[in-house]
C-alpha cells in the first residue's frame, strides 16, 4: 500500500499533526483503513440512553460518535463519545473486548470517530455509560481538537471553521436546531392558514429599481447578464394574479451591500402574500405567527434578549411614523408646508438628507434618527411616505401617505408589509420615478414591464409581509450577531478580517 504523505507541501504540520498522521500509516500497514468502513448499525443516540435508562439498563447498544475524551486507567479506560444529541461516556475494558483491540483503543486520538457495542450500566459515580463488548476507529481524525476547557474562542476562526465551532461549543448546535425548529413552525403557522409555499427564481434578468444593489453573474449558455435576487416579491404577486390567493415563499436573498452585526450579503426572507386583506389585518397574522413560533421554539412569549424581556403576546403597539418622530423630537410631518421647511428641518438637526429630499424622505430620516433604536418592545410603525413605498397602495385619506408598516423589535427592524399597490398605471410612475432617481446617482436600474403587464390583468386587494428570518432566529436564539445563526456566514479570505470580527476577536 502506498505510503500516506506525512508532510504536504502546504500548509506546514504540527507535531501533533504528524504523530497522527504515522498512526494513520500504521493502520494502512496492517491492512486497517479507517476511511474504508462504509457502515456502523447505531441503535441508539446518547439522548435516547440518557432519557430511557430505566428501559435500557442492561440491554446492548450500538452507538457511534466522535472521542471528545478518555481517561486510561492501565487495563480499563473511561471516554466520552459525541454524537448528534449529546456525548455519553463508555467503559472499555482489556478483557471485554480483547488484548489487541484495547491497545488499538489507547491509540486512537481524541476526536477520532468510534463505533462502540455494549450493554447500557450506571457507573459507582451515578453516570449513565455504555461498557463496551467492541470498539472499532471508524474515521481517524488528522487535525487536533481545541483544547477542551478553552474552546474555539477566535470569533473569526469559528464562522470560518463552523465545523470545528459545532464540535468543541454545544450551545452552537443547540442555536441551530432552534433555527431548524424555528423555520419548521413558520411554514406550519402558514400552512396551517392556506398558504401554498411556492419557489420563485433566483436569476433575474432585469437590474429592477428597489434600493438594495444585486449581485451580478453572466449566464455563458445566453450570453447574457443575470443579477441574483435582491427580493421574491414581485414574482410571487404574480401568482396572486395568476389565481393563487395565499403564497409564501422562504427563499434565500442576495443584497450586495454593508456588514454588520445584523446584515449579511445572503440571508432568508419570508414572504407571504393574501388576496382581499389589507394591512391592518397582515398586522394581526404577524403577532399570531410571532407568538406561534415563540411557543413552539421555547415553549413562552416573554422571550430574554440581550437581558431585555420581550414581550411577544399580543397586542403588540400601534402608531404612525408621523406621531413616532413627534413624540420623539417634537417635529410635525403633517404641519410641513413644504419638501424646503422639511429639509431646513433635518438640517437643524444635523440629520443628513439629499438635497432634492421631499417631506417624506425627511420624515423617514427623522424617524431612523430619533425613534428606531428606541422600539424595544414589539411595535408596529404604520403609514409611511409613498416616497419611500413604491409598491405599497396609498391611503385614500391622504394620498402622500401608505398602507405600510414595518415592526420593530429590540431596535431594528424585522419585518416590512402593505397593502400592495394593484394600480398598474401608478405602479408604472413609481418605478419610472425610481429609475430616474438611480439614474441620477449614476445606478443602472430598469422598470420591470412584465410586472406591470401582470397587474394590467388585474390583482385583487392583496397584504403582503416580508420578514428575515434570520432576525426573528437571533431574536428567539439571544444572539447578538447574524453571524452567530448562520451556519457559514460570508466571510473575507482567510487572513483578511472584516473590521467587526477583528473587533470582536479583540474582546
Amino acid at each position: 500500500m502506498a505510503d500516506y504523505p506525512v508532510t504536504p507541501l502546504t500548509p506546514p504540520l504540527s507535531e501533533q499533526e504528524i504523530i497522527r498522521r504515522q498512526k494513520l500509516q500504521k493502520l494502512l500497514d496492517a491492512g486497517q483503513n479507517p476511511y474504508e468502513i462504509t457502515s456502523w448499525g447505531v441503535t441508539h443516540r446518547s439522548q435516547q440512553i440518557l432519557n430511557s435508562f430505566d428501559e435500557l439498563e442492561g440491554k446492548e447498544v450500538t452507538i457511534a460518535g466522535r472521542m471528545t475524551s478518555r481517561r486510561v486507567m492501565g487495563k480499563a479506560s473511561f471516554a466520552h463519545l459525541l454524537d448528534g444529541e449529546g456525548d455519553i461516556q463508555i467503559y472499555v475494558r482489556r478483557d471485554d473486548v480483547g488484548e489487541e483491540p484495547y491497545m488499538a483503543f489507547k491509540q486512537d486520538d481524541i476526536g477520532d470517530i468510534l463505533g462502540v457495542k455494549g450493554t447500557v450500566f450506571r457507573t459507582q459515580t451515578g453516570e449513565i455509560s455504555v461498557h463496551a463488548t467492541e470498539v472499532k476507529l471508524l474515521c481517524k481524525s488528522l487535525k487536533v481538537l481545541p483544547e477542551k476547557f478553552h474552546g474555539l474562542t477566535d470569533t473569526d476562526l469559528r464562522y470560518r471553521q463552523r465545523y470545528v465551532d459545532m464540535i468543541v461549543n454545544p450551545e452552537v448546535r443547540d442555536t441551530f436546531r432552534k433555527r431548524s425548529k424555528i423555520i419548521a413552525a413558520v411554514r406550519e403557522f402558514l400552512d396551517s392558514r392556506g398558504f401554498i409555499e411556492v419557489d420563485t427564481p433566483v436569476l433575474h434578468t432585469l437590474e429592477i429599481g428597489a434600493s438594495a444593489r444585486p449581485f451580478r453573474t453572466h449566464h455563458n449558455a445566453l450570453d447574457l447578464d443575470m443579477f441574483l435576487r435582491i427580493e421574491t416579491e414581485l414574482y410571487l404577486k404574480r401568482l396572486i394574479v395568476g389565481g393563487f390567493e395565499k403564497v409564501y415563499e422562504v427563499g434565500r436573498i442576495f443584497r450586495n451591500e454593508g456588514m454588520d452585526a445584523t446584515h449579511n450579503p445572503e440571508f432568508t426572507s419570508v414572504e407571504t402574500y393574501q388576496a382581499y386583506v389589507d394591512y391592518k389585518e397582515v398586522m394581526e397574522m404577524v403577532e399570531q405567527l410571532y407568538e406561534f413560533v415563540a411557543m413552539k421554539a421555547l415553549g413562552t412569549t416573554d422571550v430574554t434578549y440581550q437581558g431585555e424581556v420581550i414581550h411577544l403576546k399580543a397586542p403588540w403597539k400601534r402608531i404612525t411614523m408621523a406621531d413616532a418622530v413627534k413624540e420623539a423630537c417634537g417635529e410635525d410631518y403633517n404641519a410641513w408646508q413644504s419638501d424646503e421647511e422639511a429639509r431646513a428641518i433635518c438640517d437643524k438637526r444635523d440629520v443628513h438628507v439629499e438635497k432634492d429630499a421631499t417631506k417624506g424622505d425627511c420624515l423617514a430620516a427623522l424617524f431612523d434618527e430619533y425613534v428606531e433604536a428606541s422600539l424595544v418592545q414589539p411595535t408596529f410603525i404604520i403609514d409611511y411616505p409613498v416616497e419611500i413605498s413604491p409598491l405599497a397602495k396609498r391611503k385614500p385619506e391622504n394620498p402622500a401617505l401608505t398602507e405600510r408598516f414595518e415592526f420593530f423589535i429590540t431596535g431594528h427592524e424585522m419585518g416590512n408589509a402593505f397593502s400592495e399597490l394593484n394600480d398598474p398605471i401608478d405602479q408604472r410612475k413609481r418605478f419610472e420615478d425610481q429609475v430616474a432617481l438611480r439614474a441620477s446617482q449614476g445606478i443602472h436600474a430598469e422598470v420591470d414591464e412584465d410586472f406591470v403587464n401582470a397587474l394590467e390583468y388585474g390583482m385583487p386587494p392583496t397584504g403582503g409581509l416580508g420578514f428575515g428570518l434570520d432576525r426573528l432566529i437571533m431574536l428567539l436564539t439571544d444572539s447578538s450577531t447574524i453571524r452567530d445563526v448562520l451556519l457559514f456566514p460570508t466571510m473575507k479570505p482567510q487572513g483578511e478580517k472584516t473590521a467587526e470580527a477583528a473587533a470582536e476577536t479583540e474582546k
